[in-house]
């Protein structure tokens, strides 16, 4: 009977240990911020999701000696694209002027600015597939 019940307890325990995905943390920092005032806003996105939906994960940092970091936990291993806003005035979104232009800095993975229109997630995506990943945004 006990020879019965460990064998069940790890055929269990293989089945819930198969069932896990492979995920990581990506750590994200922005070294250039022009002022200490306000947050930095992240948002981590899919292709599905990227600039349309709400980001699978979201982080804000507060802004020491111009710099902010996040890190993303647990991210499943796959294509991302992750951006980020400094929020100076503190009202939670991204603010534009009367032509549609960004009134706050602003940059996304990879670091290419589409210079005419919103980032696109073919110059801001990238492939997840490690442990830990750091990556450097540039506003």
């Amino acid at each position: 009977m006990k020879t019965i019940a460990i064998l069940f307890s790890l055929f269990l325990c293989n089945l819930a240990c198969a069932q896990v995905e492979d995920s990581g943390s990506i750590n994200v920092h922005v070294n250039n911020i022009s002022s200490e005032k306000g947050k930095v806003h992240f948002a981590l996105f899919t292709q599905d999701n990227f600039l349309k939906k709400a980001p699978i994960q979201g982080e804000i940092s507060e802004i020491k000696d111009g710099v902010a970091q996040v890190t993303f936990s647990e991210v499943p291993f796959g294509t991302y694209a992750i951006t980020a806003y400094h929020d100076k005035n503190e009202n939670q979104k991204m603010d534009f002027d009367t032509n549609g232009m960004p009134t706050e800095a602003y940059g996304v993975s990879n670091n290419e600015m589409n210079l005419y229109g919103p980032p696109l997630w073919d110059d801001a995506k990238f492939d997840f597939d490690e442990e830990s990943k750091e990556i450097n945004l540039r506003f």
